[in-house]
């Protein structure tokens, strides 16, 4: 299928998957915040092709998500560590390995748990109102106009509509 950007759309969410929407960088991802910072571990934990992971990898390094540091200077080596934009990708990949577990999962369960480092305790993170606290349920959520909507996205208001 031929690449199309997502540039007509006014949209966190295209923006955001014309970055990390293909179908290896998440994974990449993955394997960097759970510490496997090489490319050779990358490759061995993705099985990902040598010349994808390259590519993967300076184009997160380009967009500010990954920076390559010096990792060994003989022979010389490079590691990938996330900077503030990488690790909060870490809630995106969260999500949807909670969504995984759910609907996509092996027979045999989830194959990783997240956990609380601070107790020890498994973790299903939720999504809270910044206002009140309380959880919300995705049968409660709905999307207004943002500072950066336009004319047609003001207009529509919010999103579903009753």
């Amino acid at each position: 299928m031929p690449y199309r950007a997502f540039t007509d759309q006014n949209c966190s969410i295209a923006g955001a998957l014309e970055l990390v929407g293909d179908r290896w960088t998440l994974l990449v991802m993955r394997e960097i915040l759970f510490g496997r910072r090489l490319f050779a571990e990358i490759r061995r934990h993705t099985g990902i092709a040598p010349n994808i992971l390259s590519d993967r990898l300076q184009t997160l390094v380009e967009h500010g998500i990954l920076k390559r540091e010096l990792y060994s200077a003989h022979p010389e080596s490079h590691e990938y560590v996330p900077t503030r934009k990488g690790v909060d990708l870490n809630a995106v990949i969260i999500a949807l390995l909670g969504w995984g577990d759910k609907y996509a999962s092996p027979a045999g369960g989830p194959p990783r748990v997240p956990i609380h480092t601070a107790c020890g305790h498994d973790a299903r993170p939720q999504l809270h109102c910044s206002h009140c606290g309380e959880i919300i349920d995705n049968a409660e959520l709905k999307a207004r106009p943002g500072p950066g909507a336009t004319a047609k996205q003001l207009a529509e208001g919010v999103l579903p509509a009753a």
